[in-house]
């Protein structure tokens, strides 16, 4: 009996990763994958779906959905939250499904696999060498991600599910196995990863699913502790930012270490080769022009943003590598040992084969440049309204803290980096800064438009 696909639409719907809530779809191809191997005698049947949705609006086209679910004989109460629905099944008869990663005795079952290297059907859990994984943990399924879905074993390890798939390989994977075997202090090692293959109607394809890593039981996420900083810095706004408890350049400077390091091992591990600074630069030009479109905001500052391009497109062939390639202060995490880089796939609104592509590193620096920026005028649109006729002093003294707090963290980032830049690096990093502010620019006038003037500052400042 086939599945009523309409159980999968409404399934999609109610989780949070599901990216195409808002958009008219329809499920194509449900297809199942395979079932997860070491199953325990009476545990639950673990399959993984995947599941074809296809969009009917104007932006048509489709994606690709890993649906893993547990199959159970009798309804479990206990996982109520987590129901998809019942039906029967061709080879179980009739079974009640819920969703795996709210079921620790599904996750038990997905880290017996990994323990064992185990195979089955379609499906391969890799292992790499090097780490006892603890079995007796109980699994945790972390609450709030939006485009993966995240499950910690005890603090012995943390397993990522990528939800919405592309055949290829995943460089989140890639990188970190080539880092883990570098014996890199600045990520969390990798302990294996899922891959499966699948027909999707042009011979067999290689699907990345899921990456096992070491969990790092003292990490504080980057963001929450730049902000953090200057909450601090604003508790005493009539303290310079140099002198103030809340001074993030430190930080700021271990980080520029780490991400050097990162781009050492990369450089020593992947190809090098180059690129046309012509090409990089009429992409640029080509965002920008899009971006003008759709945010006439933008416009005043044309011609200053095309003649920072412009520079770049004189610069013939440029050297490229793999890095990053969405890097912020939210892909980052301090812990004890130091700072630890994350999530490694890139942007997701790209395509993965281009993600996987060489690009300057100087992308990588810029983003965290950007993120520096963010962070202090995020902190002051949360700070309560002021009265203008009593807080004038205070607010002057608060918009000087926030300069100077950014100013501290870029420098010493960037020193701590790569010290001082040659004249072509520094047109690289300018041209990348401003990319990276136009894209800001849309992303605040689409979802918060409150927040937009924090990018169209630093855009103002370009050229300036």
């Amino acid at each position: 009996m086939s599945v009523d696909t309409r159980i999968f639409a409404d399934y999609l719907t109610r989780t949070r990763w599901f990216a195409g809530k808002g958009r008219s779809f329809e499920i194509g191809q449900v297809r199942v994958l395979g079932e997860v191997p070491c199953r325990a005698d009476e545990g639950p049947s673990v399959v993984i779906h995947l599941v074809e949705v296809r969009f009917t609006d104007d932006e048509a086209g489709s994606e690709l959905y890993q649906v893993p679910l547990a199959f159970y004989e009798q309804p479990q109460g206990r996982l109520d939250h987590a129901f998809v629905g019942w039906w029967e099944d061709d080879e179980r008869g009739w079974v009640h499904a819920y969703d795996a990663l709210h079921d620790r005795e599904a996750m038990a079952c997905w880290l017996r696999s990994f323990d064992e290297g185990a195979t089955s059907d379609a499906l391969e859990f890799h292992r790499l060498p090097g780490h006892d994984l603890d079995l007796s943990t109980h699994s945790t399924l972390f609450a709030g991600q939006q485009s993966n879905s995240s499950v910690a074993y005890g603090e012995d390890s943390i397993m990522k599910v990528f939800r919405k798939v592309t055949p290829g390989i995943n460089p989140d994977i890639e990188i970190h196995e080539v880092l883990t075997k570098a014996e890199s202090t600045h990520i969390a090692d990798l302990y294996g990863w899922v891959e499966g293959t699948a027909d999707l109607g042009s011979g067999p394809e290689t699907l990345h699913l899921a990456m096992l890593q070491r969990f790092l039981r003292t990490a504080t996420d980057g963001w929450d502790l730049a902000l953090a900083s200057v909450r601090n810095m604003f508790a005493e706004p009539e303290v310079h930012a140099s002198a103030s408890g809340g001074d993030f350049a430190a930080e700021a400077a271990r980080l520029g270490e780490a991400l050097a390091e990162v781009h050492r091992d990369l450089v020593a591990h992947f190809p090098v080769t180059t690129a046309s600074a012509t090409d990089l630069a009429a992409g640029m030009t080509e965002r920008l022009e899009a971006a003008i479109a759709a945010v006439p905001e933008l416009a005043p500052y044309d011609g200053a943003l095309r003649s920072v391009f412009a520079k770049v497109a004189d610069l013939g062939e440029i050297q490229v590598q793999r890095i990053h390639g969405d890097l912020h202060l939210g892909q980052t995490l301090r812990t004890s040992l130091g700072w630890k880089f994350v999530d490694f796939e890139g942007e997701p609104a790209k395509p993965l084969l281009v993600r996987s592509l060489p690009d300057s590193p100087w992308r990588d620096v810029a983003g965290m440049l950007r993120s520096f920026d963010y962070a202090p005028h995020v902190v002051m649109h949360q700070f309560p309204d002021l009265d203008p006729e009593v807080t004038t002093d205070l607010e002057t003294l608060l918009h000087q803290r926030v300069e100077e707090w950014a100013h501290r963290a870029r420098n010493h980032f960037l020193v701590a980096y790569g010290g001082d830049l040659s004249d072509e690096q520094r047109l690289l990093l300018d041209a990348y800064v401003a990319d990276k502010a136009v894209y800001e620019t849309v992303y605040e006038a689409r979802n918060r438009p409150t927040w937009i003037d924090i990018p169209l500052a630093a855009v103002a400042r370009i050229g300036a």
